[in-house]
């Protein structure tokens, strides 16, 4: 099993981050590697929520990934799962209110783990591990940077 673990001090409330977190619908428009997304279940937001959404790979190509919502705490914990070709995925968002140059903001915590389902998984895991962990702890960084822009109350106040 590997893990990847980043941490980012947005300046915006928690309750905003987690809207916007629980939108699958929207994640097309805020998160810049993401093209597409489909989303596979009707019923409200959460556990048992799927979406399918088409991502952009650093070398250029497509990739389709699916979600499906495990666990749902608002505003402070979200859990996902992703089936991969070997290995699942979990990826945890925690979401903290802290203050920060005298105001409020959310540290924003997400953590994905590989969990290897089979012995392709385990012998990719051991050969691919370390470039693997650094490929995503980037794609993890790119997205809360993403989330950031998306909810920051000065993106907000210059748009007015």
């Amino acid at each position: 099993m590997s893990t990847v673990t980043v941490t980012e001090f947005i300046e915006a409330q928690a309750v905003d981050v987690w809207r916007l977190l629980t939108e699958p619908a929207a994640r097309g428009r805020w998160l810049s590697a993401v093209r597409a997304v489909d989303v596979l279940t009707r019923d409200g937001f959460g556990p048992g929520t799927a979406w399918r959404e088409t991502r952009l790979r650093p070398d250029g190509g497509e990739q389709p990934e699916e979600f499906v919502v495990v666990e749902a705490v608002a505003p402070t914990r979200l859990v996902l799962s992703s089936p991969g070709a070997g290995v699942d995925y979990r990826i945890t968002w925690s979401l903290r209110t802290v203050e920060r140059r005298r105001r409020g903001c959310t540290a924003v915590t997400v953590e994905q783990e590989a969990l290897p389902t089979g012995p392709y998984g385990r012998v990719l895991a051991l050969i691919l591990g370390g470039l693997a962990a650094r490929a995503v702890e980037g794609a993890l960084r790119r997205d809360l940077a993403d989330l950031a822009r998306a909810v920051s109350p000065a993106d907000s106040a210059e748009a007015a």
